[in-house]
């Protein structure tokens, strides 16, 4: 089993500070130490992945590296009292591809306590095409579900045509929350109505009058997936006693916001870390992704690729250009 070779995708650096990345083939005993071993046959696509696969240091610390946070597969080995063989698992953050050899590889070897069995109601593939963009809108989701009821009033997700922010979208309509969307894609609406999508409005509408202290109250709840100046609207524009989601900041790591929001309207700031959420509200999260909160057409919120093209894909995200998911068929 030691030698048994795997394809995955190797990011290295190279003598003049510059990345490449290659199909290669890898040994079992070339990955880490781990109590279970998992053969993958689905992953997808996240913005960390692109940023690891482009020699991003503040996710990967050191390369050679096969990036992947995210994978879902059968156990092939086990030191795990809590798994067997031939189990069907699910592998998602922690340290998964980001210094631990990660998903865009045909096995993995993890620790047991990363682990989280497939839920009734889920197929690998689909699972993935969750993934952790879908269950990062998943907390996010079940955060305003604590303090939001659907009657309330309208739910803005931002960043609305990435993978959580389309994930939220769908998974939101799917519990019956009228849904706005933040997008600067000029097709954004015709995609998003599919997904349960109200109405969409531009990066620009979202930020106006954003140098003011307070906006006008309009929405009930917010996912935020992007941060910067759109998330510091979001919150200004939010009614009293809102939910405000924060789980991104591909605009900006800095929120430009006064306390009036907070201390004139009640909103309710959440932070959502889906790497260290704690396994009894992972797993709680996961079957609700795979029952009651389950959207129909999941299917239609991902393009399917396989190792060799993931390259494009990798290319496409970092430039701005990805709609809705894309997941890995890592047995092709």
């Amino acid at each position: 089993m030691s030698e048994t070779a795997f394809k995955a995708m190797v990011v290295k650096e190279l003598a003049d500070k510059t990345f490449e990345r290659s199909i290669e083939t890898k040994s079992i005993d070339q990955l880490p130490v781990g109590e279970v071993l998992v053969k993958v046959m689905y992953s997808s696509l996240n913005y960390k992945d692109a940023l690891s696969a482009s020699g991003n240091r503040g996710v990967t610390r050191s390369y050679p590296h096969t990036p992947g946070i995210d994978c879902s597969g059968v156990v092939e080995a086990t030191a795990s009292e809590d798994f067997q063989v031939g189990d069907k698992v699910i592998v998602t953050s922690y340290d998964l591809g980001m210094n631990t050899s990660g998903g865009f590889g045909q096995y993995v070897r993890v620790p047991g306590e990363w682990v989280v069995p497939l839920p009734e109601g889920l197929t690998l593939r689909e699972s993935m095409v969750y993934g952790t963009a879908g269950f990062t809108a998943a907390m996010s989701v079940f955060a305003l579900t604590q303090k939001i009821p659907v009657e309330r009033g309208e739910i803005l997700v931002t960043g609305a045509t990435g993978g959580v922010g389309t994930l939220a979208v769908a998974l939101l309509a799917r519990l019956g929350y009228q849904v706005a969307g933040v997008s600067g894609k000029p097709d954004a609406l015709n995609f998003l109505q599919q997904f349960g999508v109200k109405k969409v409005i531009t990066r620009e509408v979202a930020t106006e009058g954003n140098e003011r202290p307070v906006l006008k109250p309009q929405w009930a709840g917010v996912v935020d997936t992007v941060g910067g100046d759109i998330l510091a609207a979001a919150i200004k524009s939010t009614d009293a006693q809102g939910v405000v989601t924060c789980c991104g900041n591909v605009a900006s790591p800095d929120l430009p916001i006064n306390v009036f929001p907070f201390i004139l309207r009640g909103v309710s700031l959440a932070g959502i870390d889906s790497q260290n959420c704690p396994m009894a509200h992972r797993r709680m999260i996961w079957k609700k992704m795979a029952t009651e909160w389950k959207p129909e057409g999941l299917e239609k919120l991902c393009r399917e690729v396989t190792l060799d093209g993931l390259g494009a894909e990798i290319d496409l995200i970092l430039q701005g250009g990805q709609t809705g998911r894309v997941i890995v068929n890592m047995a092709e």
